[in-house]
This record gives structure tokens, sequence and C-alpha cells, in this order.
């Protein structure tokens, strides 16, 4: 038998019920497998898995650490922007131009309630990053 593989991302979250209402309600993710101490989203195709680890999550402001998707068109990336902000998800960076020294893309950044730092992106057509 033969599996198609799946991107897996564990991350550390100080209260689980925050971090569903998050991924689950805010951003719209289907549950995956739940557990007393972890439950996982489906996270554009990446098996997200979200443990109860207080002491290992702490509040970012900014984008170093990071995870997230590029989107495949605008129109994606406009859909999920509208949905984030009818869910009353708060931006770190609010969805953002960048020139051509950024390679054309546009971007957003959020957190959740842990401090895990999410980027939404698109890079424009023509753009050495474009999805293929």
């Amino acid at each position: 038998m033969s599996l198609r593989p799946v991107l897996h991302l564990s991350l550390p979250v100080h209260d689980l019920a925050a971090a569903r209402d998050f991924y689950c309600r805010q951003l719209g993710l289907e549950t995956g497998r739940v557990r007393d101490d972890w439950f996982d989203v489906w996270f554009f195709g990446l098996q997200l898995s979200l443990q109860l680890a207080p002491e290992e999550s702490g509040r970012q402001t900014s984008g170093v650490r990071h995870f997230g998707v590029t989107l495949s068109d605008r129109a994606e990336f406009d859909a999920v922007v509208k949905w984030a902000e009818s869910h009353d998800i708060e931006w770190l960076s609010p969805p953002t131009e960048h020139s051509e020294e950024f390679s054309r893309k546009i971007a957003a950044f959020t957190s959740d309630p842990s401090g895990n730092v999410i980027e939404f992106k698109f890079y424009e057509e023509g753009s050495d990053w474009a999805v293929r």
C-alpha cells in the first residue's frame, strides 16, 4: 500500500480551548484527532498538532519564527483574508503588497492566542515564487 505524504507540524499552546476557538471557529479549519492534551487541525493540507505546553508557548510580536501557507491565486488569498476578518482575526501585519525586492508578494501575519505566528501569502503572476 502506498501512502501520500502529509506534512506535519506540532506547536505548543497555553490553552487548548482558546486554540480550538482560534483554529476551528476563527480560521474555519477542520478538526482531526482530539486527545486530552492535544488536537489536530487540517491547515491547508498540513496536519497541525496543537499540544498543551504552556511552558513552551510564548507571545511573539513578529514573524521571525512562523509558519503559513502560500495560496495559489489572488482570489484565494482575498477569500482567506475576508473569512479571517469576518471572524475577528487581528493582524500583526495586515495584508500588504510588497515590491520586487520581496518577489512581488502579498502577505498578512496573525498569531494564535499562544503567540504562534501565521503567514498567509500569495505571489503575483510571473514571480519566481508563484505557486505552480
